[in-house]
């Protein structure tokens, strides 16, 4: 009995410090955007995705062939360099989301919105999993027109495999702030906490549920 009252413990700690955990040593101060190298690119370009904690949307498109970078940060607010804790306040307008650096020439637009489309819940826009709120809400920010089209079309063709609405809003990208360092490849940082959290938030089990075999779009990553 208490093997049991301990493990159910540690595993409602975890789904209460979710993708809100963070060392109290931390700064809270803005980080500057990471410097990436994309010198060896052909033609550089760059995506913005929402999809709930951020730490759990750079894994996938690290694993792409392409993809030079992924940056965690927040999107869609009218705050300036907020900081992870005004974001998840609820007071800046802001989502989490992956800033992807990639290269054109490599992977094409569509690809990462069907790793985006599979890593998510298109039908949940109260926020992603066990995380709650405005700042964990999906969304696609469009860069351009050709963007903007593009996830348009996905959206109807995702629409198509669901009886419910997909809720998921395309909007037009205006300003991206990078969040605090600790938070950059957090999954490689702390692989023991972030693991934790991913399956007490119960990410992977619904994302089987939704996309059976293509959940995660681990078909089309290059380590798969």
């Amino acid at each position: 009995m208490r093997t049991l009252l301990l493990t159910l413990l540690l595993a409602i700690t975890t789904l209460l410090l979710g993708c809100a955990d963070a060392s109290s040593t931390q700064s809270d101060e803005p980080a500057d955007t990471p410097d990436v190298d994309i010198s060896a690119l052909a033609q550089p370009d760059t995506a913005t995705f929402a999809g709930g904690c951020f730490w759990c949307m750079e894994p996938p498109y690290d694993k792409l062939d392409g993809v030079a970078a992924t940056i965690s940060g927040f999107s869609g607010g009218d705050v300036e360099n907020p900081s992870y804790d005004q974001v998840t306040g609820g007071d800046t307008g802001h989502t989490e989301v992956v800033q992807v650096i990639y290269d054109a020439e490599v992977v094409d637009y569509e690809t990462l919105l069907e790793v985006y489309w599979r890593n998510i819940d298109p039908l949940d826009d109260g926020g992603q999993f066990c995380d709650r709120g405005n700042s964990y809400r999906p969304a696609i920010f469009a860069h351009n027109d050709t963007q903007r089209e593009r996830a348009e079309s996905t959206k109807t063709d995702v629409q198509e495999r669901f009886d419910e609405e997909v809720v998921v809003p395309i909007q037009p990208f205006e300003a991206f702030y990078a969040a605090e360092d600790y938070h950059q490849n957090y999954y490689e940082k702390n692989p023991g906490h972030y693991n934790r959290y991913r399956q007490g938030c119960g990410r992977d089990a619904r994302l089987e549920e939704l996309w059976g075999d293509e959940a995660g779009a681990t078909y089309l990553t290059s380590d798969s």
